[in-house]
């Protein structure tokens, strides 16, 4: 995946490798859900669905969506917990000494594995300390600048990048986060310098982006997606290999200069380790059952449903961790 007008590092070689590798996986997942799975019943008492971001996010809407459906599919109440901070861990901490009978799970995205495999002393493995249950979806991230900025196209980010290196500030929901991530591989990529600026969250990062206090979001499509649709910030490039359906005249960083750029956010289950196997199969069988319903609500985010097997989904989570660990050693900034 490497092109001779582009000297890509070899740690951006071994991700490209990677990313090919999740896009293989993804493109099996759409299998049937585990066979002859084994009848469970949930109905003794509430399963508790934790949420490590707080309310009224993207993320935490989705949660809610597949909650509501798994309540009625399992026919018992399935209560989301919110559980934000630390980059997810205090929730996954949480999770992963929970009880393994079915009733606690935890909701992720691939910032649960770019937080573990960026943490010096991480406070959970996503291998060890959990078991994977179902992939529900995936879709890129979006490039965006803010108004103020003047920025309008990749092309124009880059020249200002490079004629003006730390100069542009980029701002992430936090530290390890995959628009942290993905944007430090953007500037090692283009060999070029920004200034990450954290913070707690994604809201206030958006704020103090449309208010001018930085210039360049790397951000998922249900965080930033009303700012678009507002005409409050400038779209660029999404981070997909091919364009998004939902924004089908944006090119993608590949398209804007960078070859083999290629990074998705998703969405999952996990359990803890000591979950029976018969348990996360049910699980599983139960959560694919939804996952028609959520097609549309996926697709409005921009991203695209999954319906798979636990091993599948574990696969995937190995690989990328793997992946993203590699490319942290090669020389992520993470302040």
């Amino acid at each position: 995946m490497t092109n001779s007008k582009f000297n890509m590092p070899s740690h951006r070689r071994l991700f490209c490798k990677v990313i090919a590798y999740q896009t293989l996986m993804a493109a099996t997942l759409v299998l049937p859900s585990v066979a002859h799975a084994q009848t469970v019943d949930f109905s003794k008492k509430p399963i508790t669905l934790v949420v490590p971001f707080a309310p009224g996010g993207g993320t935490d809407s989705i949660a809610r969506d597949l909650a509501k459906l798994l309540s009625e599919k399992l026919s018992t109440p399935v209560v989301v917990e919110n559980k934000g901070g630390a980059g997810g861990s205090i929730a996954a901490s949480g999770v992963a000494k929970a009880a393994g009978d079915g009733h606690t799970l935890l909701f992720v995205t691939s910032t649960f594995a770019t937080h573990a495999a960026s943490d010096p002393k991480p406070s959970y493995d996503p291998l060890k300390d959990f078991t994977p249950v179902a992939l529900l979806g995936s879709g890129p991230l979006v490039v965006v600048t803010s108004k103020a900025s003047g920025i309008t196209t990749m092309s124009q980010l880059l020249a200002q990048a490079k004629k003006s290196p730390g100069e542009l500030a980029y701002c992430t929901s936090g530290p390890g986060g995959i628009n942290h991530l993905a944007a430090e591989m953007y500037a090692q990529a283009a060999n070029v310098k920004m200034t990450h600026v954290p913070y707690k969250g994604s809201g206030p990062a958006t704020l103090d982006l449309i208010a001018g206090r930085t210039q360049v979001f790397f951000s998922t499509v249900p965080t930033i997606r009303g700012q678009i649709q507002g005409d409050k910030v400038n779209l660029l490039a999404v981070t997909s290999k091919e364009r998004s359906p939902m924004f089908p005249n944006t090119p993608t960083v590949i398209e804007s200069g960078v070859p083999g750029y290629d990074v998705s956010t998703w969405w999952g289950i996990v359990a803890p380790k000591s979950t029976p196997a018969n348990i996360v199969a049910a699980l599983n069988t139960a959560i694919n059952s939804e996952a028609p319903a959520l097609k549309d609500r996926f697709e409005r985010e921009g991203a695209s449903p999954f319906s798979g097997t636990p091993a599948a989904f574990g696969t995937m989570l190995q690989t990328e961790l793997q992946g993203w660990r590699k490319v942290v050693s090669a020389g992520i900034k993470l302040d």
